[in-house]
């Protein structure tokens, strides 16, 4: 069984959104145009309380793209966005999301980020889609979406280091490039046996 898990293709990664991936808008209908093609397809979607603790807004004299420690490791802190309950969370209106089978909602967590699709930023917390996947009989990811350096980057690296063969689409994602994240995404991913098409 192969599916297709979309990262965050939301209103705030997307263009005029508050945290707006580059192009983040242009990959939308290509993601469409490849669901039929998978046995499921799996949603995630960025879902912070107001207030979040890697938001700008909730650090003292930070600005959006600082770095800060926090209990569990460093954490860029980024503009407010996909706050539950507001268009900016919602995903794109273009996306085809009544065939998704599911849609994992992730950093909802105030104290505590989430990347990755698998697991919040102590890279010990579960966000329970692996249960999802083993139970549905998935062993194959394809993996698209938003941004690439970022969410995309961590879900396949955990992906592949829980034993799902994965692939990343690049065509199918977007980056933000922040000091040098793409390059640094790409040598992750390549280490950790994902497939980059």
């Amino acid at each position: 069984m192969h599916a297709l898990l979309v990262i965050d293709v939301q209103n705030d990664f997307c263009d005029g959104g508050a945290l707006a991936v580059p192009e983040g808008s242009s990959i939308v209908a290509g993601i469409n145009a490849i669901m039929g093609q998978f046995d499921a397809v799996i949603l995630t979607q960025d879902w912070h309380p107001a207030g979040h603790s890697s938001f700008a807004s909730s650090h003292a004299g930070k600005s959006p793209f600082d770095v800060t420690d926090m209990p569990y490791g460093s954490q860029v802190l980024w503009p407010d966005h996909c706050v539950i309950g507001t268009d900016g969370a919602a995903l794109h209106p273009l996306l085809e999301s009544d065939r998704a089978d599911m849609i994992i909602r992730k950093g909802f967590n105030p104290a505590i980020d989430s990347y990755s699709a698998f697991f919040e930023n102590d890279h010990k917390t579960p966000t329970g889609l692996e249960g999802y996947l083993r139970t549905r009989g998935i062993s194959d990811l394809t993996v698209v979406g938003l941004a690439l350096d970022f969410c995309v980057n961590y879900s396949a690296v955990d992906a592949a280091r829980l034993g799902f063969k994965v692939s990343v689409k690049t065509d199918l994602c977007r980056s933000i490039n922040l000091n040098g994240s793409l390059a640094q995404a790409h040598s992750e991913m390549s280490s950790a046996g994902v497939t980059l098409d």
